[in-house]
This record gives structure tokens, sequence and C-alpha cells, in this order.
């Protein structure tokens, strides 16, 4: 089976790379305890590549290894534990529970399951407890829906991940991938190339290891402490128990029955990770290039050239020859969903050490109070798939494929085969949402907003809501005319935060940011119907817009505009007051300038909402005397 990226009529030496991922994979098939490898910076159209690579190790066949289950944010623990069985019996149908893709080769001798991540960052809870649970574990118990399974887990995981987006998941989640290569700049070979560069016994063992378990090598105590000095004192004991464990893997390839500190000085280059001939811990090689440097670093911390936070995409050609660049460097254009376009890669088999990102708090533990029902009843039906189980059955789709088949039964009446079922596929609904309206304008210089902010964040946080942000009187803006707004998974989306904390610019078109508000609530409710169950429309500004309606929307502005801005804003604020305020809350957070200080409340007004005192974040009405709605 082709396992090439890049076609070419040549015959090249495989990259010291590429051998160090080949030589990885085979140690993760003969050693159950190293049933986990983490790619960093794989480039993406290199995953099938490498999981035709990792399969065919494991199976030992070129031409037919099997699917791998793929997990990714749409996992389900129904999916991944139990996998239901229809039969036929003498009173119809009915079906029985069998263990599910992760399970199914517990137990048995034969190649284990391959299970691929795509991105670890997007895994769901489901995914993410699957993984803590069986990779490494020595047995596994499941208890689910009827179905009792205990065994030791067999199937392998490959997962990818971004090196600069290691800090996300949690720490017991990347611990738990005993083996981790960066892979920045990985060309990969044809697979027969890339074999042929092993010794042909690794493999012969390898596919020894999926019958039944190969007497492994034993580790001694000097090899217990070169990991330990390998890796430092600042190290945990699942880095140590697994450097330990990828040593006594190499020793059992080699036909070693010891593991030494020389193996285990090669399976810390084999992860990436320089060592130092003498005494001194391990640092992060350059990684991509795959020159591993023999110099010792006593410092923990990265040096140049060594593990060191770099960004690709910015070498100017000729810089070498004359020392000087020819152009300054500009600011790179934002592609995608971040700003700026600027990749960072950490060159280090463990970048959350020094990745900088926002990490949930306990990931592992599914949103609180859903009430909306099952996942897989909620959201828009976006097409029908063959039934795994009788739930969400697609009465039509299996009436209409059982009317197929109909002439070919020949049966007296109308038959519905176990075949003929198909269920809904719906696209996943969020079921809250939050909606954030920020007036730069009137935030001036002397009030940080957060503060205020930070109670509607942390429901959203909470609830794992969508966010849509709409930003008006931004300096940053490509048109101060118009609002600008996006929207966001979640909080953690990175472009939250500077949203937050943009320059203030001139203009303020609050009327078209009220209505953007509107739209997209009133798009939201439309799409997601009653899964939806509660948003919030927040609002902070002082009121005093000057760009009017059309202005917004033609692009040119006429003076004077007088009072036409904020006339246009309570006129797009009726909109909202037209919605289901059972599940709609608006809140209009006051910034307490003057003069004018009663346009928040005449917002609020219009909104339907209450008015929050900005810098206290206090409640009280116009008037005074405490909290109330308007």
């Amino acid at each position: 089976m082709p396992a090439e990226n890049v076609p070419s009529t040549e015959v090249e030496e495989p990259d010291e790379l590429a051998v160090r991922l080949c030589r990885a994979l085979v140690c993760a098939a003969v050693d159950p305890a190293l049933s986990g490898v983490l790619l960093f910076d794989l480039e993406p159209q290199l995953l099938d590549p490498v999981a035709r690579l990792f399969a065919r190790i494991l199976t030992g066949d070129p031409h037919s290894p099997g699917p791998p289950v793929m997990l990714s944010a749409a996992s389900r623990d129904e999916d991944l534990w139990t996998r239901p069985v229809l039969q036929r019996e003498d009173g119809g149908i009915s079906f029985r529970m069998e263990p599910g893709p992760l399970i199914e080769t517990d137990g048995r001798s034969g190649p284990p399951s391959l299970v691929v991540v795509p991105d670890l960052t997007r895994l769901s809870v489901a995914g993410m407890r699957a993984a803590v649970q069986l990779l490494g574990a020595d047995v596994t118990v499941v208890e689910y829906g009827g179905l009792s399974h205990r065994a030791r887990p067999r199937a392998r995981w490959l997962a990818a991940c971004r090196s600069a987006d290691a800090g996300r998941p949690t720490g017991h989640l990347l611990d738990r991938f005993a083996l981790r290569l960066p892979t920045c700049g990985l060309r990969l070979p044809t697979a027969d190339h890339l074999l042929g560069m092993l010794p042909p016994s690794w493999l012969d063992i390898a596919r020894d290891a999926q019958e039944a378990l190969v007497p492994t090598a034993a580790v001694s105590d000097e090899a217990l402490d070169r990991v330990h000095e390998l890796l430092g004192p600042e190290s945990n004991m699942r880095r140590e128990l697994s450097l330990a464990r990828l040593a006594r893997a190499l020793a059992t390839l080699d036909g070693e029955g010891t593991a030494t500190s020389e193996h285990c000085a090669a399976a810390a280059r084999l992860m990436g990770l320089a060592v130092a001939e003498g005494a001194g811990r391990a640092e992060p090689t350059g990684g991509a290039s795959g020159s591993a440097s023999r110099s010792p670093h006593p410092s923990n911390r990265p040096s140049e050239g060594m593990g060191e936070r770099r960004h690709t995409g910015q070498d100017i050609p000729g810089a070498a020859e004359t020392g000087q660049p020819l152009l300054e460097t500009e600011p790179a254009e934002g592609v995608g969903a971040g700003r700026g376009g600027v990749q960072t890669v950490l060159a280090t088999p463990y970048p959350e050490d020094e990745a900088e990102a926002l990490r949930d708090f306990a990931p592992l533990r599914s949103p609180w109070q859903r009430t909306a029902g099952s996942a897989s009843l909620r959201g828009v039906v976006i097409g029908t798939r063959r039934a795994t189980d009788l739930s969400d059955i697609a009465h039509v789709r299996t009436v209409r494929e059982a009317a197929v088949h109909q002439r070919i039964r020949r049966t007296e009446q109308f038959t519905v085969s176990p075949v003929d079922l198909h269920s809904h596929v719906r696209a996943s609904s969020p079921e809250h949402m939050l909606v954030l309206l920020l007036d730069h304008t009137c935030r001036g210089g002397d009030w940080d907003w957060q503060d205020t902010l930070t109670p509607f964040l942390e429901w959203a946080y909470t609830r794992r809501a969508a966010v849509h942000i709409i930003e008006v009187g931004s300096a940053e803006t490509g048109n101060e005319l118009r609002a600008e707004s996006f929207a966001a998974r979640s909080v953690l989306d990175p472009r939250i935060l500077p949203a937050l904390y943009r320059p203030v610019g001139r203009a303020s078109p609050l009327a078209d940011g009220v209505e953007q508000a509107v739209q997209a609530l009133r798009r939201s409710f439309r799409q997601h119907g009653n899964s939806l169950t509660e948003a919030w429309l927040v609002v902070v500004t002082d009121g005093r817009g000057n760009v009017p309606l059309r202005a917004s929307r033609t692009g040119r502005l006429r003076s004077p505009v007088g009072t036409e801005g904020v006339e246009d804003t309570l006129k797009a604020a009726a909109g909202v007051s037209a919605m289901d305020r059972t599940r709609l809350r608006v809140a209009v957070i006051d910034a307490g300038r003057e003069p004018y200080g009663s346009l928040p409340f005449s917002l609020a007004e219009a909104l339907g909402g209450v008015v929050l005192e900005g810098p206290s974040a206090r409640v009280r009405t116009r008037g005074g005397g405490g909290a109330g709605e308007r």
C-alpha cells in the first residue's frame, strides 16, 4: 500500500526524522505500554500515510490493513465502547450489545485496532476520557449499556497536535501518550523504502507481538538512573516510565536481555532529545532537521537552535550573504480563524511546558446542566446514514429503502429488513449562546471592562456556549462606519481576548452593531430551534452612537448627523423585543459617561433588558432604587 506524500522517480535516502518515526511506530507495535504515539506539527496530508504505515507494521500486510477508528469532536461514548448488532428472531428483530471499536480486539490474537486522532485539541470529552482510560493501562473494565468487558487494552493510538496548542489539552491526557515526536518538516518516502531501512528482525518481532506477548527485556538500575538523569529532576513519573519503556522496547528489538544506559540514550534521541555523552540531562533537539546535537546543555532553558521557539515562513532569501535583510518584515496577514499567519513551532517532545494557551478546567467532565435530551437527538438534520442502533430512525428513508427490495424479497406483506434501517445525521447544535456587543468608544483609558464582563464570560464558559462578538468604535477596523463581528465556538477562542482591548477609534456605528446582534440572534433561534435553550445579549456602551444606519449601509457619511445615530440605534433595538424572551436575556452595561447619561437606559428599555453600572458592576435603574428590569 503506497505511503508516499510526494511522488518521485528517484530513490532518495529517507531523512533521519522519517527513520526515527518508523522506529517509534515499531516500538509502539511491540510493547502495549507504548500504545500511544503523539506527533507534533505533522502536516495534515501526512496523517493518512503515517496511519497506513502504522497499520502495515501492525498487520504485516502491505495490501489490506483495516480502516482505522477515527476520533473527532463528534465522537460519543455510545459509538466508542459498544456496538449494537441487529439479529433476526422468531418474533421479529432484536439487537445485542458487543464491544465497540476501541475494545473489540481486546483479549484476542491478531492485529489490534488503530485509533487515529487528527487533532487532539478538538477531541470530544468522550474521546479524551477513553484515551485516559485505555492508554498505557494494564486492564480496563467496561460496564456500559448492558455490556460487561474486562481485558487488557490492545488498541494503538496515533494522534496529531500543533505544538503551539499543546497547552490546551490536559496534562493527564498528554502524559498518556508515551511516544512523542516533533515532526515539523517530515518528508515521508514510500513505506517499502522506509521499512527496508530497519533490521529485518524488527518487523518479525512486531508481527509476532500481535499474536502473543513477546518476552521483553529487563531494565537495569543503571538504566533507571540514566533515565532520571536524562529527563532531569523537573520531570514527572510518567515521562520517566515512558522513556524507560521505550528503552526496554529497543533492547527487546535488538535481542538484548537487559536494557542499559545506552538503550536509554537511544530512546531519548528517538524522541527528539539531545543526549549528552557524559553526565547531564537531555534537551530538545532541532526536531525538524533531525540532526540531533550531541553537546550537553546544563541549563533547562532551550538554547539557540535547540528546542527554541521559532517561526516558520520568515526566512529572507539573500540575508545570509549580505547579513542585512533586503526588506523589513511586515506584519503577517491572518489566515483562517486566528489573527496573524505566523505558526509557532516548539521542537520538543514536551511542548506543553512552554506553550502559552488557555486550558479547560476539568476538561474530562461533560458540560453541566444539559436539559435538551441526548446529543444524538439534537441539531438540524443534514442527512441520513445506515442505522447502527434503533434511535433517531429516519422513517421515510427506511421505508423508501425497503420499497426498493420488495420485489426481490417476494413477501406477501410489505417487509422492513434490518438492512433497510437508516438514522438521521444531525449537525452539532449549541444549547447556549452569548452575543457580546462592545462599543470601544465608551471604554476610554480609565476603565478595564473585563471585570464587568467576567460574569458573562464565566457563564459562557461553564455552559460551553457559542459566542458571537460584535465590535464598534475600534481604531483597528477596516471601515469605521460599520460594525465588525465574528462567531466563535467558545470563549476560549484566541480572537476574543484581543477583541476586549482594541484601541479606541473615532466613530461609533452603534446602530449597525445592534442590527447585527439582532440578525445573529434571529438566525441562531431559527437554525437551532428549541435546542438553543438560553441566550444572552450583552451590550457595553454609553449609548452615544454617532453613525446613522444609512451611513453604515452605504459607506458614505453626510454631515450633520445630529441625533440620527441614536434614533437608528433605538429603532434597531426594537427588533429584540419581538423575540422569544423566555430564552433571551438582555443586559446593557452603562459606561457612566456624561453628558447624555440617560442614553443607556433608553437603549435598555428598547431592548427590554436591565442596566448594569459598568465601573462597580452593580445593578441600578434610572431614578435609583436597586436592581430591576426595564
